[in-house]
């Protein structure tokens, strides 16, 4: 049955891939019209909004004169129109009635935030960066069979709004998959949208180890931490050694939300054959970016999906209204915070995320982190994206695999030359055979990466050598767990600058 329709299935797809392939062309050859064009047009279609008649929307005629007129915007200075149109006001930030609203996971926050999604930011962007993922996947590997199997997709929960029941609030992930086009939930495993949109995230586990061990699956999507959980409980209930024992035409992960190459080496460990890895960079706010191309570590930033990007200079982060540029003044390999202004809403918003340009022609981008999680309280400008490489290449020379990791600063003020170290814990999915060795080795790759942490660990001052607390198996999960953040888009925070975080962890008892 599955083979019948697939092919005809398989052959629509095609038609859809070459148009798409042809229109992806298009913005990558026209990149600032495009940008340009989706500002105008988001304008218009927003100016009888409460913040198009406030800034005079309809008068706006290019990207230089909104960013005059328009300021700089945070979640906090939306708030009061967010919490209006939950409760039901319309033509406030977007035209019309916005009934869901994605709960941010607050990683690095702790701050809750409701991100409004338009049924043009659900249409235009997130399912159309969805469609856009498999094509661009289908056209580097022509071969493939993915619409003859089924597709894992693991979600988030979601809940009614105590305030209004006509609105929705949760994981956007759980938002999109009670919306799916036809096409795609006819593919999904497993069934049962509500047991997957659940917020008991054990019997959420159970009940997809229990019904997609059956079918047959061609491709996984989600974040690496939950998407390894659910393969290792298939394996333990199965008595299996390998994934591909169950799932042998399993072939594709596609993920976001973190950084996949610290967690290689365990889907190594669970995997029969090698698989693909795709990326993508589908945020509460937006769907950003896709990897477009086999075996490569960025993504093309998708110009056509109803949003405007701007972006800021890290030295102006700490600024309330900093400058902004456009596409046309970035460079490579420096990071820049994302300004964006969607077909959801939200205009001239602060995403407070941080992406480094590959290349400019076309537009790829890698995540370097978010500018709160930025180590800097000795002047070393340590950011996550730094982190995680020295963890891959230690972990590589000492035979060890860190399962999940989190840093923060620790400030001394007994010594006059050495005013603090990094504390780091660490919870290892093979531990190294000297942990002390580990450390030393952890400190030097730091050091080659980032001359700026080399440069304040000279002569052990002012900073001595990072420090590893060991913690056991499963720290991690009983700490996301005490939190309610199982499953979905919530992810371990790579720094902690407040600490807080690291001593509720170091006080978890396994």
């Amino acid at each position: 049955m599955n083979t019948l329709i697939g092919k005809p299935l398989n052959s629509l797809f095609s038609w859809y891939i070459e148009k798409r392939i042809k229109e992806i062309n298009g913005f990558m050859s026209n990149p600032i019209i495009t940008q340009e064009n989706t500002l105008l047009q988001n304008l218009q279609k927003a100016k009888k909004t409460t913040i198009g008649r406030k800034y005079g929307f309809e008068y706006i005629s290019n990207s230089e004169m909104y960013k005059k007129i328009v300021p700089l915007h945070n979640y906090s200075d939306l708030a009061f129109d967010i919490e209006q149109m939950k409760m039901g006001e319309k033509d406030v930030l977007w035209p019309g009635l916005i009934k869901w609203f994605a709960q941010s996971s607050g990683t690095s926050s702790g701050t809750v935030k409701h991100i409004p999604i338009s049924k043009d930011s659900l249409l235009n962007c997130h399912y159309k960066g969805g469609k856009d993922l498999i094509s661009l996947y289908y056209n580097e590997n022509p071969n493939t069979k993915l619409f003859n199997g089924k597709h894992l997709i693991a979600s988030g929960s979601l809940n009614t709004f105590t305030g209004n029941k006509k609105t929705i609030v949760g994981d956007l992930s759980a938002i999109i998959m009670q919306h799916l086009p036809w096409w795609c939930e006819w593919r999904r495993s497993p069934k049962g949208t509500a047991k997957l949109i659940s917020n008991k995230w054990d019997d959420k586990l159970n009940y997809i180890c229990k019904t997609s061990s059956r079918d047959d699956i061609h491709l996984v999507a989600g974040v690496p931490s939950w998407i390894l959980m659910i393969i290792k409980k298939i394996l333990s209930h199965h008595n299996a050694t390998n994934i591909h024992e169950i799932w042998p035409n399993f072939e594709l992960f596609f993920h976001g939300g973190v950084c996949i190459d610290p967690y290689i080496p365990m889907f190594n460990a669970v995997l029969g054959k090698p698989i693909q890895y795709y990326q993508n960079y589908n945020a509460t706010e937006g769907y950003f970016g896709l990897q477009n191309e086999n075996g490569v570590n960025d993504m093309l930033l998708m110009l056509d999906y109803g949003i405007y990007f701007e972006f800021i200079k890290k030295e102006d982060w700490s600024a309330d209204q900093p400058k902004t540029l456009d596409l046309s003044e970035v460079a490579i390999g420096e990071p820049y915070e994302m300004v964006i202004s969607t077909n959801g809403g939200l205009w001239r918003y602060r995403l407070k995320d941080t992406i480094c340009f590959t290349n400019t022609f076309p537009f790829k981008i890698k995540v370097c982190g978010r500018t709160q999680q930025f180590l800097n309280g000795f002047g070393e400008e340590i950011m996550v994206d730094h982190l995680e490489k020295a963890i891959i290449k230690t972990q590589e020379k000492c035979s060890a695999v860190v399962k999940e990791f989190i840093v923060s600063p620790q400030f001394s003020y007994e010594s006059k030359h050495q005013i603090g170290f990094h504390k780091w814990l660490i919870e290892f999915e093979i531990k190294p055979q000297n942990i002390h060795h580990f450390n030393e080795v952890l400190d030097l790759e730091l050091q080659q990466i980032n001359i700026d942490y080399a440069a304040k660990r000279k002569n052990n001052t002012p900073l001595s050598c990072l420090k590893i607390i060991e913690v056991k198996k499963g720290t991690f999960y009983e700490w996301m767990k005490k939190r309610g953040k199982l499953g979905g888009q919530h992810k371990v925070p790579r720094i902690d600058n407040s600490n807080n975080c690291v001593n509720e962890i170091s006080q978890i008892i396994i």
